[in-house]
């Protein structure tokens, strides 16, 4: 085998392993790669439909990459709604998301308490926030959620930018117990390891 047959194959590769990506941002950058190889390949075999095909999937996948990655921090593509811990819509997003939510808080237990937000995109439901009063001031964030499809964004990031909405609960601070597998994620969205956990202040 040659290297442009291994190119052939490793594009193609890439564009069925990405089909197979449920988070969207992964999906388009091996969709593109995979692509981009496989219009390498054709064009040099001069297989030219093929080729073509590609090079569109590439502008395609480009064009996707540029617009998910500028709306990432968008508060007019992404919106916050609060409510009751015991909202029934609430309850049907823990339900569909029960295992996945287990598996990075497995402490985590739905009992209808707390606050919570749930982010928007349009009308798909991209993460949930639930925090509990822990007295004093402090807010304990007790689920930090994110949808696998927008998992590699941090939606969570426009529940804390209002930091109004928790001084109007009466809250100063946020503390969360972050696990190895979410501190970076917790970080981004301004939360520092303390005494207490990782903590967040609030300003009204």
């Amino acid at each position: 085998m040659n290297w442009l047959e291994v190119v052939g194959w490793v594009g193609s590769a890439l564009v069925i392993v990405s089909l197979m990506q449920a988070r969207v941002l992964r999906f388009r950058v091996l969709n593109l790669v995979g692509a981009f190889l496989a219009t390498v390949y054709n064009a040099i075999i001069g297989v030219w439909p093929f080729a073509a095909m590609n090079a569109v999937i590439v502008v395609i996948d480009v064009y996707w990459l540029v617009k998910l990655l500028r709306e990432r921090h968008d508060e007019t593509v992404y919106s916050v709604v609060e409510v009751d811990g015991d909202d029934a819509y609430l309850r049907h997003v823990l339900k569909v998301h029960h295992e996945d939510i287990a598996k990075f808080q497995p402490s985590f237990a739905a009992d209808g308490g707390g606050t919570a937000f749930l982010v928007q995109r349009g009308d798909e439901t991209v993460g949930v926030v639930i925090v509990r009063d822990a007295g004093d001031g402090v807010g304990r964030v007790e689920l930090d959620y994110v949808t696998p499809r927008f998992r590699d964004f941090t939606p969570g990031e426009f529940v804390y930018r209002h930091s109004g909405v928790f001084a109007a609960h009466g809250l100063r601070s946020l503390v969360v117990d972050a696990l190895p597998q979410n501190r970076e994620y917790f970080e981004r969205v301004g939360f520092r390891p303390g005494s207490a956990g990782w903590t967040r202040d609030m300003v009204a």
